[in-house]
């Protein structure tokens, strides 16, 4: 029997958030003097703000992110596309020939965050009494299905397997044809004003370093994955968290040195850029363009999650509807003062430094030392590890590893054993099944493993830990069974 780990220092590999030493207080504390001492932006920044958020960040959001999305040409769907099998061949594809260089910021609503943003658009365009299903990919991160949950969407969650490319469209269509033959006919608890519509269902998403796969999905599935959502009237929501987070991967014989990391320009669509350029379908009101994919925003990765404030792209009618949310309507534009402090430091360019000097290349140096770790530690076990986020391509991006265990190892029992004899956590695989529909896409093989919070050495130790609770159970000694960790079923608690 192995000895309690209560007595080593307690590693935790399940938390997803930004270690310490990525918190930029200096910039933080230089922007808010900068509001703060001018009462020409600290009156208005301090009063109840416009519903679709700090005007001035809305502006300069827009640069920016036209900036990272917007190259000269950028492909999108024939509408007749609908299947996975579509070639890549760029010069195949249409382009976006009439995307505004600077962006629009009528296309951006600010948020409280990305969380507060989902609820926020569930409150606004969904009606449990008609809208039928939403639909996750999964693995799925485990905390956006109580939000759903809380939006009266309990047991009408279903899971949507990823492929290699990033989600089964195949699989998808199916399920969305088989649920189109039940539901009422209307919105049965909401009314929607001309500014919001209801739609039938909602997709939920992170198409980019997804949590928790550290999977991108592919150009060819996002444009098969809007067309699907505007032929079944769904709405997909995009968690695009992580996308200004990507880095070339280091090489094994790399040395510590930590060099500049840029934005990999262009990044990839988002789903909303995909979206909007085809303009309305026939689920719109007449004379509106609500689209259907939007890109959810937030700088908590970007800055720290406590500044609470994140962004929502999508058409211009979608934006100001999203404004119309009964909360904001009452309370004004969620994170106003932070978001006067977040435009300085974004329009001067502080931001982008901050993350191509600092942000990018830790991250870039912490994945490099966890995947070395994991490949010395775990490899002779055979354990499978996602090499890169992007395929074809030598990048990752996001926080996590996503190990898949061999045949005989539960993801499981090796969690609660992690936590019970090395007071190690990391998350079972089964944390991230889809919430009422967990048979339909199972991950009983499957761990996660955070690299972005622990210090860099205890980072290597707890996956050293690991490896030895793997090799116990691989020699066939007995886990002490009890007051074992219940690592899968708390793991809001960790997070």
């Amino acid at each position: 029997m192995a000895l309690s780990g209560g007595s080593k220092k307690l590693i935790n590999l399940l938390r997803g958030w930004p270690s310490p030493h990525l918190l930029p207080s200096a910039l933080l504390k230089s922007g808010a003097e900068r509001v703060l001492s001018n009462p020409s932006i600290f009156v208005p920044a301090l009063q109840y703000g416009p519903d679709p958020g700090y005007q001035p960040l809305r502006e300069s959001l827009a640069v920016w992110l036209a900036k990272a999305y917007h190259p000269p040409s950028i492909p999108i769907p024939n509408n007749n596309s609908k299947t996975p099998k579509d070639s890549d061949d760029e010069r195949t594809k249409p382009t976006l020939a009439n995307a505004n260089p600077d962006g629009d910021p009528n296309e951006i609503c600010i948020t409280g965050g990305a969380s507060q943003s989902i609820a926020n658009i569930l409150a606004s365009f969904t009606d449990p009494g008609y809208t039928k299903t939403v639909w996750c990919i999964a693995p799925c991160y485990f905390l956006a299905c109580p939000i759903f949950e809380d939006a009266g969407f309990r047991d009408r969650l279903r899971a949507v397997p990823e492929d290699e490319e990033g989600v089964d469209i195949e699989w998808l269509e199916k399920g969305l044809k088989e649920s189109s033959n039940f539901g009422d006919e209307k919105p049965k608890y909401k009314h929607p004003s001309p500014d919001r519509k209801i739609y039938r269902h909602i997709i939920y998403a992170v198409p980019t370093c997804a949590n928790p796969s550290g999977k991108s999905m592919s150009l060819r599935r996002r444009q098969a994955l809007v067309n699907l959502a505007r032929e079944y009237d769904a709405l997909i929501i995009c968690d695009d968290v992580y996308d200004f987070l990507q880095w070339p991967i280091l090489p094994p014989n790399h040395n510590n040195k930590r060099s500049p990391v840029p934005t990999p320009y262009p990044l990839l669509p988002r789903l909303s850029d995909v979206d909007i350029p085809l303009g309305p379908t026939r689920h719109d009101p007449p004379g509106k363009h609500f689209g259907h994919a939007i890109s959810n925003g937030s700088f908590s990765k970007l800055v720290g999650p406590g500044v609470r404030t994140g962004w929502v792209h999508g058409t211009a009618d979608f934006a100001q509807g999203l404004s119309a949310t009964g909360a904001t309507r009452s309370g004004g534009a969620p994170s106003q003062l932070t978001a006067a402090i977040l435009h300085q430091i974004l329009a001067s360019g502080e931001i982008d430094h901050h993350l191509e000097y600092k942000v990018r290349p830790g991250l870039q140096a912490r994945h490099a030392i966890a995947t070395a770790a994991v490949k010395k530690e775990l490899g002779w076990a055979g354990i499978h590890l996602l090499e890169s986020s992007e395929r074809g391509k030598q990048t990752f991006g996001g926080y996590f590893l996503w190990l898949t265990l061999p045949e005989g190892f539960d993801g499981k029992k090796l969690a609660e054993r992690a936590l019970k004899e090395e007071n190690l956590i990391v998350a079972a695989g089964s944390s991230f099944e889809v919430a009422g529909d967990e048979d339909a896409v199972r991950f009983p093989r499957n761990l996660r493993l955070t690299f972005s919070w622990e210090e860099e050495a205890d980072l290597v130790e707890g996956i050293e830990r690991l490896g030895k609770v793997l090799r116990r159970m691989a020699a066939g000694e007995e886990a002490d069974v009890d007051g074992a960790g219940q690592i899968g079923s708390t793991a809001a608690v960790f997070k």
